[in-house]
């Protein structure tokens, strides 16, 4: 996958998301068993939600609109 097609995604696997927070594979699926990273879990799938982890993070998430304003 691209790295354009992957900033379109609304959501990460949990490797992915390891990788952006600067953490290793097993401490990024021990961060989403401990609840501290956030996912969902669709079958056998857990995927990290993007906005969900740049909230996490207090960044904002680039897909959002700028011209909505917030509530």
């Amino acid at each position: 996958m691209t790295a354009a097609a992957s900033a379109e995604r609304l959501t990460l696997t949990v490797p992915e998301a390891g990788e952006l927070l600067g953490i290793g594979r097993a401490a990024a699926y021990a961060a989403a068993r401990s609840g501290e990273l956030p996912v969902l879990r669709i079958g056998r799938k857990v995927l990290v939600p993007r906005a969900r982890l740049l909230a996490m993070l207090g960044e904002p998430d680039p897909s959002a609109d700028p011209h909505t304003p917030n509530a």
